[in-house]
């Protein structure tokens, strides 16, 4: 038996319509399926063996169990729902792994959000409502630990935009650019994005939006946490969906499937470590990244073969550039064939089908070509690298890097002293929109070490901040605030 993993079938949902025509999220997933079900065949239904969907802001417990009855399989398939902080190429990898292993002949992938459609019953003043599904899954995936530390969510909250502005300054101060030139940079970035997006049929926004445009906070691109305005930030309230149908070669040749239509997973890896911002040594080079990205690059190399394709998580400019920088590339808008999570719509937890729905189309319509797709679970705390072909070059091969990080990227100490000096190793800006105050939020090093996190709500300090370089500098403390 030929148990090749190939991708049969993919399809996405937007909509942007008036509320009377907006879905919750199960419709917009059932949708999905049988979009992807038509792309492939309708015949699939006597082959899937489970159903996996990452979580998202929706209360339903088994999803695919709901699918499977609406659509008629033939058996009743194993369910997984993967909570928030599972990496959502993981659950294409594991499904990738079981056809290749004999365990099953074909599995759905499949994620949907419907926040537009909760924004707009909100602001018209109207009742939200969800189908209530109270059956569990067969499968709870979850992440070992949690994302953030309490000292963390203490200052930045759980919102994720604070984490990754600090990730941001990070990476300016390291590439020695000024604020000025920084804002510049981004902004220019991501009106490349922008133009991706406005051609893109399934995007958030028609129009391209102009640097200048993303750079200045505005009415309609408000202030979010220093650097970042809106534009910077993925657009979360979305009535999106993606489903995405992998079988083994014996059923794709079952279902007659075209040659032009079959793509191949060559290569994937990731890294599940899980290490609290605060406490990471390297912010910006991660050791997991660094290990991921070297089997992905690797891979290239001994197969010979150049990517043309790719799209690079961007939740926030910091991860694009940070992708970027692990793949030796250059980030720009060759970097996103969706336009990017800001202005094509980044779904909480399934923007990773998105973007690989869209590079299966990519992939068809040009043959021997090669795509890659990276995602991330958390604040750049895990992340994936998954490459895609239109032929099939090699056999799928996979690697988990995170035991090998477990080992050697050891968690910095948390310094508990109420009052000192320490050195700023990076910062943010976040403003209260109730009182228009904003806060400055420090992540600062001692002279032993150990990482603690300050605070100021002093605006002379603030309004330095954000002109001029505050990274690198030396500091007092006390009772947790910039003295």
């Amino acid at each position: 038996m030929d148990n090749t993993p190939i991708l049969i079938g993919a399809a996405n949902i937007q909509q942007k319509n008036s509320l009377d025509k907006l879905d919750e999220a199960l419709v917009l997933m059932d949708k999905a399926f049988k979009l992807a079900a038509k792309d492939s065949s309708p015949k699939i239904t006597k082959y899937i063996d489970e159903i996996r969907v990452p979580k998202g802001f929706w209360k339903y417990r088994d999803p695919g169990a709901w699918i499977a009855e609406k659509n008629n399989f033939l058996k009743k398939p194993s369910t997984y729902v993967s909570k928030i902080g599972v990496l959502q190429q993981n659950l294409i990898n594991e499904a990738i792994k079981k056809i290749m292993a004999g365990d099953i002949n074909a599995s759905l992938v499949i994620g949907g959000e419907s926040r537009y459609k909760l924004v707009q019953s909100l602001k018209a003043n109207k009742e939200y409502k969800e189908t209530k599904l109270i059956q569990n899954p067969d499968y709870y995936l979850k992440a070992q630990s949690d994302l953030n530390l309490p000292e963390e969510i203490k200052e930045l909250s759980h919102m994720a935009v604070g984490y990754y502005a600090i990730l941001e300054n990070a990476l300016r101060h390291k590439n020695k650019i000024s604020i000025k030139q920084h804002k510049k940079i981004i902004a220019d970035l991501y009106e490349g994005f922008s133009e991706i997006a406005s051609q893109n049929k399934d995007s958030l926004i028609s129009k391209k939006i102009k640097s200048h445009e993303i750079a200045e906070s505005s009415k309609m691109n408000p202030y979010q946490a220093f650097p970042y305005n809106k534009y910077h930030c993925t657009s979360w309230n979305v009535n999106q969906a993606s489903a995405l149908i992998l079988c083994n070669k014996r059923i794709a040749d079952q279902l007659e499937i075209p040659e032009v239509k079959r793509i191949y997973p060559l290569a994937a890896s990731e890294t599940n470590y899980m290490n609290p911002l605060i406490q990471r040594e390297s912010m910006l080079e991660p050791l997991g990244m660094k290990l991921a990205a070297k089997f992905i690059i690797d891979q290239l190399n001994k197969l010979q073969k150049k990517v043309d394709f790719y799209d690079l998580y961007s939740c926030f400019p910091v991860a694009v550039q940070m992708f970027a920088e692990s793949l030796n590339i250059k980030p720009s808008k060759s970097s996103t064939i969706t336009g990017g999570m800001s202005f094509a719509g980044g779904p909480l937890n399934h923007y990773v089908l998105t973007s690989t729905v869209q590079m299966i189309d990519k992939l068809r319509n040009k043959p021997n070509s090669i795509g890659l797709i990276t995602g991330v679970s958390g604040v750049m705390t895990k992340q994936s690298y998954a490459l895609w072909s239109s032929e099939k070059i090699t056999n799928f091969s996979h690697k988990d890097v995170t035991s090998q990080v477990e080992k050697l990227d050891i968690p910095m100490l948390l310094s508990h002293n109420k009052s000192g000096e320490a050195k700023i190793v990076s910062y943010t800006i976040l403003e209260d929109k109730k009182n228009y105050k904003k806060k400055a939020v420090i992540y600062a090093e001692t002279k032993n070490k150990k990482r603690l996190i300050l605070s100021s709500q002093k605006k002379e300090f603030i309004k330095d901040m954000e002109r001029n370089e505050w990274i690198g500098k030396d500091i007092n403390f006390k009772n947790g605030s910039l003295v």
